[in-house]
């Protein structure tokens, strides 16, 4: 089993009211449940953030939502776990990183 990180970029952003908050939280909460055991690190959304150059630091533009690391046998069985991730249902994406062992 190797370790894949969920990187989740673009969607709806938050929503506006507490019950649509509430309804999102709901579908995340399902998906998760899908995962199972295969969740090592439940991540969290990302808030404010920044990019740092050899010329300074400035706004990040990446668009990036926040994370989770999951074990999978493959990229492609990685890819299978996040096809029902609720971002996707909002137009963004999850992009998927095979996490290199490093042996540290």
């Amino acid at each position: 089993m190797s370790k894949y990180v969920f990187v989740y970029r673009g969607g709806g952003g938050m929503a506006e009211s507490p019950e649509e908050q509430e309804k999102v939280m709901a579908q995340w909460g399902v998906w998760y449940g899908t995962l199972g055991a295969a969740v090592l690190d439940g991540g969290a959304p990302f808030g404010a953030s920044s990019s740092v150059s050899a010329s300074g630091a400035g706004e990040a533009g990446s668009g990036l939502g926040g994370y989770t690391i999951v074990t999978a046998d493959s990229m492609g069985a990685a890819a299978d776990l996040a096809k029902g991730c609720p971002v996707l249902d909002s137009g963004g994406t999850v992009d998927i990183y095979d996490c290199i062992d490093m042996g540290m």
